[in-house]
């Protein structure tokens, strides 16, 4: 495996450095703020306005303390190391030696989404101006160092948080030359090292969050205190998008800890809901409280939304010729000459995010108008924009304190949970700490769509795909969010990957029906992408079988260009073993899917039972990364994705009866056990490629397609719905 970086195509416009001086201190500190403020690169302290603040990175002082800071939150996805790992490896400093400390949104460090994580884009979107970020600050210690000696900078080298001139063999630490750095002017392009110099990056170290993690230090949203603290448990309609009527807290009243119940507004996207919420002195007096509530809701009619009857909708709409999303050739006449049509449909349900830290959030609206949040969130500048407006109070009027999160897979983004929190604190005027039950969480949302699909191809004569069509029928998350939704054209979102595939059909066409509906949805892991890479590469499996080839081959024979996609393939073939015949009673299957957040392939090899059920012996996945921060957190990463995505193509999905969720918690709304976990191999392609990837997400989509291809090659039955009993095929 090569770890070359490659080029990132982001642009940085400015490094710079703070020096801070304190009475018993000197702090170097190097930052990327966000507004445009200086011409020169060299920072005067007492030249800056009053009313900048700038957040610095990298912190030194002149005891030789190093404290870096990272601006994506931790949801267990390993940025707390890998993002300090990037400074740390320019910097020369090791990551056992610097205290790493997390941002909360603040301006300086970036625009909306810098200080977010989703999209697997925190590699993605800070490698280069990270690493920037460690080789400055390097360059200019040891700028300082030789300075001082009176050498030649090329004499001079760094290590161990130490600058060294070589011929003398003498040393500084980097707290003796911060303050004499801090005057320096800032290299506009530091040299960066050689990934073959590289001490960290590209090496699986251990993490620093799991020590405090084992150890129940760690500090996570609902671990969050605040000295006069009160807790509330919030009633919301199970019928979503109903209105309060009213409500009599007489009962509730009368539970001991209770202090008062009030009404409270929950707001996702465009949508806002009413909630009633017990105010008490713990949260076991405030739930029970919340039991005891007497809450009449006007239900708008949502009571008769049932998932069987959308489904309904949704077949019947896929009729409907939708908006063109992507068109290549001609897939219309391609397809009514061809000798060989295939057509199928193929559904995947709702599912619920369903975090192992419950949604929680502690908040105060102070007496001054300010607000001050602790809490698990996947971005602190999310945080703060959402409550600001929630709010129609200035940005900088929100801290935002984000502590570990115990998952996120894209519920963190929406911020419901956080404005609730803090209108609610507003409400009452004290520190309030709002915790959801599973059911809240379960059953409310916001989730991830129903998707369907409707899928057309042709071979030619020779077996050769020469027409694709995929058409999504469903829901919209950003129908959801926004209140301005245009549905005469294309939504990407829900087209995801589906034109950008590198197979080589030369007519493609892809369409998006869009589907009301009132239930608030929002990005899951790996977006659309769980979903139509599905349908996708399942009906690839059926032109294969159709025109009488090998899956893999068929797939290969499409991929005649140098591509990412065909060198992912090629790797996995080899990996797998998947010319070697299989036993009786076995078989194997192949997906890969390539979207925004990365790429990555995977073969699943599945066995009968003896119960006369599936069991998932294997996966093999081939992640194409371009380069590498630490193997075992791409491993660990790639191994979450497959649990994930197992999980939701074979346990439940969230259906609805009379406008409500019938699952409520895990009994209903399971999770994969530790025993059903099949073997996963992970092998990461880091060659250096034109494009740096995610690693969170590309695990993700291909997984359900192979398993369902691998239960075709081994029973004969086609897949088309999620989810699937195992022991029902």
């Amino acid at each position: 495996m090569s770890q070359k970086p490659t080029q990132n195509t982001e642009k940085t416009t400015r490094r710079d450095f703070l020096k801070t001086i304190g009475l018993t201190s000197t702090t170097l500190a190097l930052g990327f703020p966000s507004t445009e403020i200086l011409a020169s690169p060299v920072l005067n302290l007492s030249a800056l306005p009053e009313t900048v603040e700038l957040t610095p990175y990298v912190l030194i002082e002149k005891t030789g303390r190093i404290t870096l800071m990272n601006p994506r939150p931790e949801i267990g996805q390993g940025t707390y190391q890998s993002v300090p790992a990037l400074i740390a490896e320019e910097l020369e400093v090791s990551l056992d030696k610097v205290i790493i400390k997390q941002t909360g949104g603040e301006k300086k460090f970036g625009e909306m989404w810098s200080q977010a994580v989703g999209g697997s884009g925190s590699i993605r979107g800070g490698y280069k101006q990270m690493r920037k970020v460690g080789a400055s600050a390097r360059e200019m210690l040891i700028k300082a160092a030789s300075d001082q000696w009176n050498v030649p900078v090329e004499e001079c080298f760094a290590e161990n948080a130490t600058v060294v001139h070589k011929p003398s063999g003498r040393k500084l630490n980097y707290g003796q030359l911060a303050e004499t750095a801090a005057k320096l002017p800032v290299p506009k392009e530091p040299k960066l090292k050689d990934p073959t110099q590289f001490k960290i990056l590209g090496k699986s170290i251990p993490r620093p969050d799991v020590p405090p993690k084992v150890t129940g230090q760690a500090q996570f949203g609902i671990d969050a205190k605040v000295p006069g603290m009160v807790y509330a448990s919030i009633e919301r309609c199970p019928v979503i998008g109903s209105k309060l009527a009213s409500f009599d807290a007489t009962s509730a009243m009368k539970v001991k800890g209770v202090q008062k119940v009030v009404k409270v507004e929950r707001i996702v996207g465009k949508n806002h809901y009413e909630g009633v919420a017990v105010i008490a002195d713990n949260y076991w007096a405030a739930n029970k409280g919340r039991k005891a509530l007497t809450v009449k809701w006007d239900h708008q009619k949502h009571d008769t939304f049932n998932t069987a009857e959308y489904e309904k909708q949704l077949r019947e709409l896929a009729k409907n010729e939708g908006v063109v999303g992507h068109n290549a050739g001609d897939f219309d006449k391609t397809f009514a000459d061809a000798p060989t049509k295939l057509e199928a449909f193929y559904e995947t349900p709702i599912v619920s995010h369903s975090t192992m830290e419950p949604m929680n959030a502690t908040a105060y609206y102070k007496p001054d108008g300010k607000v001050e949040l602790w809490l698990s969130t996947q971005g602190g500048d999310l945080t703060k924009d959402a409550v600001a407006k929630a709010l129609k109070i200035p940005a900088d009027n929100v801290t935002v304190h984000v502590l570990f999160n115990g998952g996120g897979f894209g519920r963190r983004l929406a911020q419901d949970f956080a404005t609730e929190a803090t209108l609610l604190s507003k409400t009452i005027g004290k520190p309030v700490k709002v915790v959801w039950t599973r059911e809240d969480d379960t059953r409310l949302g916001p989730f991830r769509p129903m998707t369907f699909s409707a899928m057309r191809g042709a071979l030619a004569a020779d077996g050769k795909a020469v027409a694709f069509q995929h058409k999504v029928i469903s829901p919209s998350i950003d129908a959801t969010m926004e209140e301005k939704y245009d549905k005469t054209k294309p939504d990407g979102t829900m087209l995801e990957g589906t034109g950008e595939q590198k197979y080589e059909i030369p007519n493609l066409n892809t369409r998006y029906v869009h589907a009301d509906m009132h239930i608030p949805l929002t990005y899951w892991r790996s977006v659309t992408s769980s979903t139509v890479a599905f349908a996708h590469e399942c009906f690839l499996d059926e032109m294969a079988h159709k025109a009488g080839q090998d899956s893999m081959a068929f797939r290969l024979s499409m991929l005649t260009k140098e591509t990412d996609a065909k060198r992912v393939l090629a790797k996995l073939k080899e990996v797998s073993d998947w010319d070697k015949p299989l036993p009786a009673g076995k078989g194997r299957g192949v997906a890969q899917w390539e979207f925004f957040a990365g790429l990555a392939g995977q073969v699943v090899e599945v066995s009968k039972n003896n119960a006369g059920g599936i069991t998932v012996d294997k996966v093999y996945c081939v992640i194409d990364l371009g380069t590498v921060v630490n193997p075992d957190t791409v491993k660990a990463q790639v191994e979450g994705a497959i649990a994930m995505a197992l999980t939701a193509a074979t346990k439940d999905g969230i259906t609805f009866e009379q406008g409500q969720a019938k699952q409520a918690n895990f009994d209903a709304n399971r999770m994969l056990r530790i025993n059903e976990m099949p073997k996963v191999e992970v092998h990461i392609l880091a060659e250096g490629g034109p494009t740096i990837k995610g690693v969170g997400e590309p695990g993700l989509p291909p997984l359900a397609p192979a398993l369902a291809n691998a239960v075709f090659a081994a029973t004969g039955k086609r897949i088309r719905r999620l989810p699937f009993d195992l022991e029902k095929v």
